[in-house]
């Protein structure tokens, strides 16, 4: 098997918006290359005693896609057969797109064939257990320790599409959402991918959860994570759409239904999600984001103020930021 890597060249700032926007177009993973400073946690993943010497942050970024290649040469994204060119010309759409409203600095691509690998499994060697304060999050071809015995364990295999709870937007989601879960919230979790923040909050305690994503991959993945976490199927509703243009969604999902909302997704589709988010909250509800980039903080809490909600606390994790609002009760 081989593979053809598609390598983007950006800036660091870029990275999560281009990996979100190329996944959309059937880019399942990304590798990242950058000069930014380990954070402790990945640190402690790493699991050496000498750490390799960095060089300063220049700002750069590489974003490297793989697509598989066929034996005709051909390449599949999504089901669908492309050339070299058809993909390099979706990508090179999508960046000029995010240019018209970001920074995305160079946008340059190159393409190279690799050698065969096993992408499927070699990534397992870097993915070890770690701790979300108290919470245990642990992958299946690893025990819990006798120590970690008593502690609440979430069972979750990383995998090339969703992620895993190591991101400080999702720990910042996961400690909100323990402040405001009782046993009778019903709650609803936009962009749901691997179902880490529903999940959580069912063994927080909450009475039932409706998740929402543009990507069908995400109906096996959390089936597979609320299999992996004793979820039953009735607890976890999982709906594809998006929730802000399609009507049909809007209403599936249900309007004044929710005792929390989550939505851990990128300020720039925080703004235009919550006046519409805000009519499936009921009165008095909670309204949870993260995946907001520290100078993006004032332009969430403007949208939130806008859509009639009141600014309850904003927190912090490294350079990311969490805000929660509240609904007026009637």
């Amino acid at each position: 098997m081989k593979w053809v890597k598609f390598q983007i060249k950006t800036i660091t700032e870029a990275e999560d918006i281009i990996i979100s926007t190329l996944y959309d177009i059937g880019f399942e993973g990304a590798q990242i290359e950058d000069k930014i400073p380990l954070t402790t946690m990945e640190k402690e993943q790493m699991f050496v005693d000498i750490l390799p010497e960095m060089e300063e942050d220049d700002g750069v970024a590489y974003l490297s896609f793989f697509v598989e290649q066929k034996e005709d040469g051909s390449l599949e994204v999504q089901g669908e057969t492309m050339d070299v060119e058809t993909i390099l010309a979706n990508v090179e759409a999508e960046l000029e797109d995010l240019r018209t409203f970001m920074e995305i600095g160079e946008g340059t691509i190159t393409v190279d064939e690799t050698e065969d690998i096993d992408w499927i499994n070699n990534w397992k060697e870097y993915f070890h257990q770690f701790y979300i304060d108290d919470i245990l999050v642990i992958p299946s071809w690893e025990d819990v320790k006798p120590e970690d015995n008593e502690k609440m364990v979430l069972h979750i295999d990383p995998g090339t599409a969703f992620g895993t709870g190591m991101h400080e937007t999702t720990q910042l989601c996961i400690r909100q959402l323990r402040k405001y879960i009782t046993p009778e919230t019903e709650l609803l979790d936009v962009g749901t991918g691997s179902g880490i923040l529903a999940i959580l909050s069912l063994m927080f305690g909450a009475r039932h959860a409706v998740g929402t994503d543009l990507d069908i991959c995400a109906i096996s993945a959390v089936a597979d994570n609320c299999a992996n976490n004793g979820i039953a199927s009735e607890q976890f509703e999982m709906m594809i759409g998006n929730i802000i243009t399609d009507k049909e969604i809007q209403d599936r999902v249900g309007y004044e239904c929710y005792d929390i909302v989550v939505a851990n997704i990128l300020a720039d589709v925080l703004v235009p999600l919550t006046p519409v988010i805000v009519n499936q909250l009921k009165p008095g509800g909670i309204y949870i984001t993260s995946g907001i980039i520290d100078d993006k903080e004032q332009t969430v809490v403007e949208a939130v103020q806008a859509a009639g909600l009141e600014v309850v606390e904003v927190t912090y994790q490294g350079e990311w930021v969490s805000v929660t609002a509240a609904k007026p009760a009637v």
